[in-house]
Protein backbone atom coordinates (compact mmCIF):
# COMPACT_ATOMS: atom_id res chain seq x y z
CA UNK A 1 0.00 0.00 0.00
CA UNK A 2 1.19 3.26 -0.89
CA UNK A 3 2.42 5.40 2.16
CA UNK A 4 1.89 9.31 0.52
CA UNK A 5 -1.27 9.96 -1.90
CA UNK A 6 -0.92 10.02 -5.71
CA UNK A 7 -0.57 13.93 -6.81
CA UNK A 8 -1.67 13.02 -10.50
CA UNK A 9 -5.44 12.53 -9.21
CA UNK A 10 -7.61 15.60 -9.15
CA UNK A 11 -8.13 15.73 -5.08
CA UNK A 12 -4.26 14.52 -4.58
CA UNK A 13 -3.17 18.00 -6.80
CA UNK A 14 -5.30 20.33 -4.89
CA UNK A 15 -4.22 19.10 -1.84
CA UNK A 16 -1.03 19.79 -2.90
CA UNK A 17 -1.48 22.82 -4.07
CA UNK A 18 -4.76 24.29 -3.78
CA UNK A 19 -5.86 24.69 -0.11
CA UNK A 20 -4.93 27.93 1.74
CA UNK A 21 -3.74 25.99 4.32
CA UNK A 22 -0.99 24.99 2.20
CA UNK A 23 -0.16 27.80 -0.22
CA UNK A 24 3.32 28.16 1.05
CA UNK A 25 4.33 24.88 -1.17
CA UNK A 26 2.39 26.75 -4.36
CA UNK A 27 4.51 29.80 -3.51
CA UNK A 28 7.69 27.57 -2.71
CA UNK A 29 6.97 25.91 -5.85
CA UNK A 30 6.19 28.83 -8.61
CA UNK A 31 9.48 30.40 -6.88
CA UNK A 32 11.34 27.77 -7.77
CA UNK A 33 10.05 27.56 -10.81
CA UNK A 34 10.94 31.40 -12.03
CA UNK A 35 14.03 31.46 -9.89
CA UNK A 36 16.09 34.14 -11.06
CA UNK A 37 13.19 36.02 -12.67
CA UNK A 38 10.83 37.02 -9.89
CA UNK A 39 10.04 36.37 -6.30
CA UNK A 40 6.50 35.63 -4.99
CA UNK A 41 6.07 36.82 -1.26
CA UNK A 42 1.59 35.59 -1.31
CA UNK A 43 -0.61 34.28 -3.16
CA UNK A 44 -4.46 34.29 -2.92
CA UNK A 45 -6.71 31.44 -4.91
CA UNK A 46 -9.59 33.10 -7.17
CA UNK A 47 -12.97 31.50 -7.34
CA UNK A 48 -11.64 28.62 -10.20
CA UNK A 49 -15.06 29.21 -12.49
CA UNK A 50 -15.15 31.80 -14.69
CA UNK A 51 -18.85 32.32 -15.65
CA UNK A 52 -19.82 32.50 -19.50
CA UNK A 53 -20.26 36.13 -20.20
CA UNK A 54 -23.41 35.49 -22.38
CA UNK A 55 -25.97 33.17 -23.27
CA UNK A 56 -24.09 30.76 -24.88
CA UNK A 57 -20.48 31.06 -24.48
CA UNK A 58 -19.15 28.49 -22.46
CA UNK A 59 -17.50 28.81 -18.64
CA UNK A 60 -14.21 27.82 -17.65
CA UNK A 61 -13.27 25.63 -14.73
CA UNK A 62 -9.44 25.93 -13.76
CA UNK A 63 -7.76 23.34 -11.17
CA UNK A 64 -5.94 26.23 -9.28
CA UNK A 65 -6.26 29.91 -10.04
CA UNK A 66 -4.61 32.68 -7.93
CA UNK A 67 -2.55 35.91 -7.70
CA UNK A 68 0.19 36.72 -6.63
CA UNK A 69 0.48 40.20 -4.08
CA UNK A 70 1.97 41.98 -6.98
CA UNK A 71 -0.65 41.28 -9.20
CA UNK A 72 0.15 38.37 -11.48
CA UNK A 73 -2.58 35.92 -12.48
CA UNK A 74 -1.48 32.25 -12.32
CA UNK A 75 -2.97 29.02 -13.62
CA UNK A 76 -1.93 25.53 -12.67
CA UNK A 77 -3.46 22.60 -14.33
CA UNK A 78 -2.61 18.83 -14.27
CA UNK A 79 -3.42 16.82 -17.46
CA UNK A 80 -2.88 12.88 -17.18
CA UNK A 81 -3.65 12.23 -21.05
CA UNK A 82 -3.39 13.59 -24.67
CA UNK A 83 -6.36 16.08 -24.96
CA UNK A 84 -7.29 16.97 -28.54
CA UNK A 85 -5.98 20.77 -29.09
CA UNK A 86 -4.61 20.59 -26.18
CA UNK A 87 -2.40 23.51 -26.77
CA UNK A 88 -5.57 26.11 -28.08
CA UNK A 89 -7.40 24.79 -24.63
CA UNK A 90 -4.16 26.61 -22.83
CA UNK A 91 -4.30 29.32 -25.46
CA UNK A 92 -8.06 29.93 -24.52
CA UNK A 93 -7.57 29.77 -20.73
CA UNK A 94 -4.56 31.91 -20.52
CA UNK A 95 -6.31 34.74 -23.29
CA UNK A 96 -9.87 34.73 -21.31
CA UNK A 97 -7.98 35.48 -18.37
CA UNK A 98 -6.36 38.24 -19.91
CA UNK A 99 -9.64 39.71 -21.73
CA UNK A 100 -10.88 39.34 -18.11
CA UNK A 101 -8.97 42.35 -16.89
CA UNK A 102 -10.98 44.82 -19.14
CA UNK A 103 -12.86 47.61 -17.74
CA UNK A 104 -15.74 49.06 -19.06
CA UNK A 105 -15.53 52.59 -20.02
CA UNK A 106 -12.94 55.17 -21.96
CA UNK A 107 -10.78 55.78 -18.91
CA UNK A 108 -9.33 52.25 -18.85
CA UNK A 109 -6.03 52.41 -20.47
CA UNK A 110 -5.28 48.28 -20.73
CA UNK A 111 -2.92 48.39 -18.19
CA UNK A 112 -2.75 44.85 -18.13
CA UNK A 113 -1.06 41.98 -15.28
CA UNK A 114 0.77 39.11 -16.44
CA UNK A 115 -0.46 35.82 -16.74
CA UNK A 116 0.83 32.71 -16.12
CA UNK A 117 -0.03 29.33 -17.32
CA UNK A 118 1.91 26.31 -15.53
CA UNK A 119 0.67 23.41 -16.99
CA UNK A 120 1.75 19.72 -15.95
CA UNK A 121 1.39 16.94 -18.23
CA UNK A 122 1.45 13.18 -17.83
CA UNK A 123 2.05 12.95 -21.68
CA UNK A 124 4.23 14.20 -24.14
CA UNK A 125 3.51 16.77 -26.60
CA UNK A 126 3.18 16.23 -30.37
CA UNK A 127 5.24 17.95 -33.05
CA UNK A 128 7.31 19.41 -30.27
CA UNK A 129 10.90 18.34 -28.75
CA UNK A 130 10.66 16.03 -25.91
CA UNK A 131 11.79 18.00 -22.74
CA UNK A 132 10.86 18.77 -19.27
CA UNK A 133 10.12 22.27 -19.67
CA UNK A 134 8.64 24.61 -22.17
CA UNK A 135 8.33 28.18 -21.87
CA UNK A 136 6.37 29.96 -24.63
CA UNK A 137 6.79 33.82 -24.65
CA UNK A 138 5.26 36.95 -26.92
CA UNK A 139 8.73 37.03 -28.99
CA UNK A 140 9.92 38.86 -32.45
CA UNK A 141 10.44 35.78 -34.60
CA UNK A 142 13.80 37.13 -36.41
CA UNK A 143 15.39 38.34 -33.36
CA UNK A 144 13.63 36.20 -30.12
CA UNK A 145 13.46 39.60 -28.38
CA UNK A 146 10.47 39.51 -26.01
CA UNK A 147 7.71 41.43 -27.56
CA UNK A 148 5.43 41.52 -24.48
CA UNK A 149 5.46 39.88 -20.71
CA UNK A 150 2.09 39.76 -20.31
CA UNK A 151 1.05 35.99 -21.26
CA UNK A 152 3.66 33.03 -20.70
CA UNK A 153 3.05 29.19 -21.40
CA UNK A 154 5.05 27.06 -19.32
CA UNK A 155 4.48 23.01 -19.61
CA UNK A 156 5.77 20.66 -18.01
CA UNK A 157 5.99 17.49 -19.67
CA UNK A 158 6.67 14.75 -16.70
CA UNK A 159 7.14 11.71 -18.89
CA UNK A 160 10.78 13.46 -20.28
CA UNK A 161 11.93 13.66 -16.52
CA UNK A 162 14.14 10.86 -16.10
CA UNK A 163 16.82 12.05 -13.10
CA UNK A 164 17.17 10.03 -9.77
CA UNK A 165 16.94 11.29 -6.64
CA UNK A 166 21.08 12.07 -6.38
CA UNK A 167 20.75 13.63 -10.29
CA UNK A 168 18.87 16.26 -9.20
CA UNK A 169 20.46 19.63 -9.82
CA UNK A 170 17.97 22.35 -8.37
CA UNK A 171 15.14 22.93 -6.27
CA UNK A 172 12.64 22.78 -9.26
CA UNK A 173 14.17 19.37 -10.37
CA UNK A 174 13.53 17.85 -6.84
CA UNK A 175 10.21 19.19 -7.02
CA UNK A 176 9.54 17.43 -10.02
CA UNK A 177 11.50 14.37 -8.68
CA UNK A 178 9.33 14.34 -5.66
CA UNK A 179 5.81 14.80 -7.62
CA UNK A 180 6.53 12.30 -9.94
CA UNK A 181 7.71 9.33 -7.87
CA UNK A 182 5.67 10.26 -4.49
CA UNK A 183 2.81 7.73 -4.55
CA UNK A 184 6.33 4.92 -4.15
CA UNK A 185 8.42 6.68 -2.44
CA UNK A 186 8.61 5.25 1.73
CA UNK A 187 10.08 8.22 2.65
CA UNK A 188 10.65 12.00 1.54
CA UNK A 189 13.47 12.96 0.15
CA UNK A 190 15.45 16.67 0.01
CA UNK A 191 13.91 17.60 3.73
CA UNK A 192 17.43 18.50 5.25
CA UNK A 193 17.99 20.37 2.28
CA UNK A 194 14.52 22.08 2.28
CA UNK A 195 12.00 22.56 4.91
CA UNK A 196 8.97 22.54 2.62
CA UNK A 197 9.45 19.06 2.02
CA UNK A 198 9.28 18.41 5.42
CA UNK A 199 5.50 20.24 5.38
CA UNK A 200 4.94 18.27 2.30
CA UNK A 201 5.14 15.00 3.85
CA UNK A 202 2.38 15.62 6.42
CA UNK A 203 0.17 16.76 3.85
CA UNK A 204 0.47 13.89 1.55
CA UNK A 205 0.87 11.10 3.97
CA UNK A 206 -2.48 9.16 3.97
CA UNK A 207 -2.40 8.04 7.18
CA UNK A 208 -2.87 11.85 8.20
CA UNK A 209 -6.13 12.13 5.94
CA UNK A 210 -9.30 13.02 7.53
CA UNK A 211 -12.13 10.75 6.99
CA UNK A 212 -13.76 13.21 4.66
CA UNK A 213 -10.58 13.58 2.69
CA UNK A 214 -10.04 9.72 2.42
CA UNK A 215 -12.94 9.18 1.48
CA UNK A 216 -12.64 12.38 -1.53
CA UNK A 217 -9.27 10.90 -2.27
CA UNK A 218 -10.19 6.90 -2.54
CA UNK A 219 -12.66 7.98 -5.35
CA UNK A 220 -10.05 10.25 -6.77
CA UNK A 221 -7.57 7.69 -7.31
CA UNK A 222 -10.30 4.98 -8.42
CA UNK A 223 -11.09 7.64 -11.47
CA UNK A 224 -7.74 8.00 -11.78
CA UNK A 225 -6.92 4.28 -12.44
CA UNK A 226 -10.38 3.53 -14.52
CA UNK A 227 -8.73 6.45 -16.64
CA UNK A 228 -5.15 4.88 -17.10
CA UNK A 229 -7.16 1.56 -17.97
CA UNK A 230 -9.11 3.00 -20.96
CA UNK A 231 -6.40 4.68 -22.07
Amino acid sequence: MSHFINPFTDVGFKLIFGQEVSKDLLIDFLNDLLVGEKEIKDIAFLDKEILPEYMGDRGVIFDIYCTSTSGEHFIIEMQNRQQIHFRERALYYLSRTIARQGERGSAWDFNLKAVYGVFFMNFRLDDMPHKLRTDVVLADRETHEQFNDKLRFIFIELPSFSKEEGECENDFERWIYVLKNMETLNRMPFKARKSVFEKLEKIVDIASLSKEEREKYDESIKVYRDNLAVM
